[in-house]
């Protein structure tokens, strides 16, 4: 089924050219005549399934035909449970919206930056994508209003509940008008989440698809034997050895990921963190830099690897194991894309052996297991 088919408006079918989109994902197809229809869409469906342009597309197409009014009412709102997904959001937005023949200004509001310009800028604001918390300080200080907002869109509400927000979305559907439209996206239907669509939703469009497998087949496994204290040595090798040009690294924890980086970086790699603590510009500056190839390094806490897509990324390094054998499934899956082989290379010291028995059990295959110290 190609985009002509969905309903789209000429000028958004020459931005999906421009942007080379070809056919839709199976989300699209169904969500973007539903939504153009204004009717309430539930989408089940994990990160890079789509699911942001079959919202974005529709909303964008239904604003052109409303009197937009440039006040501090916006017509629009996407919840989002964090600054990174509020950017990208945001973006998509803007990207599409450049073909519009109507001006759509859409602004991203979230919490660890100066609110103060964030509250300026909301004059004559269309599509708000905002984290609750810093949501409603805004509403709280009067500078934007939710009583006009025709379509409230819930992205990655699974994630929101779980990081317990469930309490601030309860106070903005308070504020909210009760004649509107509904889109709630998510990667599974917990209990919490079934709760929240029976009060939401008013006789939904479902729409659910499976989670697309990690194919492991295309994913070159080896681990070595590495002492705690040589890890670092043993990684700026690695990189060298192998003269990887761009490498995806995960620790454990924050602490030990700005470790890593500060020994790469007196090693003359370049290298940057994306993790929970780095400023918004510092991770939207390292995530850019790293997905276009001028960073030669990213390393990254678990939290962050949601956002880190890239199709043909060659190589990524366990610095430490994860907790989960699932975890170690959906880091070693950031390579192995697009029908191309990749490498991933753990690191595992001698009270790690035990663990990584488990997580090779789970996964289902065997891992070569590699002393580094026969290595020169």
């Amino acid at each position: 089924m190609p985009f002509t088919s969905l309903g789209l408006s000429p000028a958004l079918l020459k931005a999906l050219v421009d942007q080379n989109f070809t056919v839709p994902t199976p989300i699209q197809e169904t969500a973007i005549p539903a939504i153009l229809s204004k009717k309430d869409v539930l989408g089940i469906a994990k990160t890079g399934s789509g699911k942001t342009a079959s919202y974005v597309l529709p909303l964008l197409m239904n604003l052109q035909q409303s009197n937009l009014v440039k006040n501090r009412h916006a017509d629009v709102l996407v919840l989002v449970p964090t600054r990174e997904l509020a950017e990208q959001v945001k973006n998509v937005f803007q990207d599409f919206s450049r073909s519009l023949p109507q001006p759509i200004k859409t602004m991203a509001v979230y919490g660890g930056v100066s609110i103060n310009p964030q509250m300026m800028g909301l004059q004559g604001v269309n599509v708000l994508v905002a984290t609750p918390g810093r949501l409603l300080e805004l509403t709280d200080s009067n500078a934007v209003h939710l009583s006009g907002i025709e379509t409230l869109v819930l992205d990655e509400a699974d994630k929101m509940l779980n990081l317990g927000f469930q309490d601030e979305v309860n106070r903005i559907l308070a504020l909210l008008p009760k004649k509107r439209q509904n889109i709630l996206f998510s990667a599974t239907l917990s209990d919490d989440l079934q709760h929240i669509h029976q009060i939401l939703l008013h006789d939904p469009v479902v729409i659910k698809i499976a989670a697309e497998e990690v194919s492991l087949d295309l994913i070159n496994q080896v681990a070595y034997i590495v002492s705690d204290e040589k890890k670092g040595p043993f990684l700026r090798y690695l990189i060298n050895h192998h003269e990887m040009k761009q490498v995806l690294v995960f620790t454990s924890s924050v602490h030990q990921a700005d470790a890593v980086v500060n020994k790469l970086r007196k090693n003359n790699i370049d290298a940057r963190t994306i993790h929970s603590k780095k400023s918004q510009g510092a991770r939207t500056e390292a995530l850019y830099l790293f997905k276009t190839g001028k960073l030669r390094v990213l390393v990254a806490t678990d939290l962050m690897a949601r956002g880190i897509d890239i199709n043909f990324l060659p190589f990524v390094i366990n610095y430490e194991l994860p907790r989960s054998p699932k975890d170690y499934v959906h880091r070693i899956g950031r390579t192995g894309r697009a029908d191309t082989a990749g490498d991933a290379i753990s690191l595992v010291s001698h009270h790690e052996l035990h663990h990584f028995e488990v997580i090779q059990k789970k996964m289902g295959k065997k891992v070569t297991l590699v002393d580094s110290e026969n290595i020169k």
